[in-house]
């Protein structure tokens, strides 16, 4: 059985989180949450907030144990991007893209359903 947690329109880059959701991947929920814990990156935030709902998911909706849980695919993906513009020299500006990005934890306990 898959579970699945969706944080979108994150205001960070993708490129800033996807370190971390590696190292979490594969892991069980447990340990990955102890990852994201301890690690000091802003993406830290996100991805606990969606590890935890994903955990939450699994434990109320469908009735399986947090213990058996492991984390089968951690990915943060780009999002809409906010456009700017800094002003310069002689009247002209340069753009800005101001990112956001999406965070998917999908959780399995090993199980398959039919």
């Amino acid at each position: 059985m898959e579970v699945i947690a969706l944080t979108r329109n994150a205001r960070m880059s993708a490129a800033k989180g996807r370190p971390l959701a590696r190292k979490c991947q594969g892991l069980p929920a447990s340990a990955a949450l102890q990852v994201v814990e301890f690690s000091p990156r802003k993406a830290a935030q996100i991805l606990k907030k969606t590890l935890l709902s994903a955990i939450a998911n699994a434990v109320n909706n469908n009735k399986i144990p947090a213990e058996t849980l492991t984390v089968k695919q951690c990915v943060f993906d780009e999002s809409v991007r906010m456009r700017r513009y800094w002003p310069t020299a002689r009247g002209s500006a340069h753009p800005i893209a101001r990112r956001f990005c999406h965070c998917k934890v999908v959780l399995t306990d090993g199980k398959e359903s039919k």
